[in-house]
């Protein structure tokens, strides 16, 4: 550990990594409202909201249990269709508490494709908050293609080795197996995107 007079240690959440106080200290104090995106391995949750002296005020939040338990997505809540969902839900819901406009507050820079993918379906629902397109994952990405691709690639790949299940089996790849066991087909996950985007648009009018 460094020593020395002038040393001085850092907050315990900065020790930790899980603030940057500098970057928040700016955010706060800009006074627009803060979308919020923070994933994890497995899940998303995204919030705006408004800095006070007592504590945050959320205008409006959504995580990836909100796309299971309200519109049925079984493709897991790690990826980054599932990521764009919900910065879609997230700026819906605060378009109807009247949000127009806001700046990105996205942590230390975790996960960063699923953070930059909600941020796009946030700015895809109207809200205005400054980003480059540069950084945004590609369309076939945020609506999913690229997994019904690489699923059929994997299974094509594992008849060809002779490694299809037995009669009654399939070939399915592994790191898919337990979106399969939620009864998900992977051949149509982007238009599951669309489809609930469109209930999404429903359910916000």
């Amino acid at each position: 550990m460094a020593k020395g007079p002038n040393y001085r240690v850092a907050f315990r959440r900065r020790r930790e990594g899980k603030t940057n106080f500098y970057l928040r200290r700016s955010l706060l104090t800009s006074g627009r409202t803060r979308v919020v995106i923070r994933p994890t391995v497995k899940n998303i949750t995204c919030q705006a909201t408004n800095a006070r002296l007592k504590g945050d005020m959320i205008l409006a939040a959504a995580t990836s249990k909100d796309l299971e338990k309200t519109y049925g997505w079984k493709y897991g809540t790690g990826n980054v269709p599932c990521a764009y969902l919900v910065g879609y839900l997230l700026g819906k819901k605060a378009a109807k508490a009247g949000l127009t406009e806001g700046v990105a507050d996205i942590g230390l820079r975790t996960h960063m494709s699923r953070t930059y993918a909600a941020l796009k379906g946030i700015i895809d629902t109207g809200i205005d908050v400054p980003a480059s397109d540069e950084i945004f994952p590609p369309e076939d990405r945020l609506t999913g293609k690229h997994i019904e691709a690489y699923a059929k690639q994997i299974k094509k790949e594992s008849k060809e080795a002779g490694e299809a299940a037995e009669e009654g089996g399939s070939a399915t790849p592994v790191q898919f197996a337990q979106i399969m066991k939620n009864g998900a087909d992977l051949a149509k996950i982007s238009s599951v995107v669309a489809d609930i985007k469109k209930k999404i648009d429903k359910d916000y009018a």
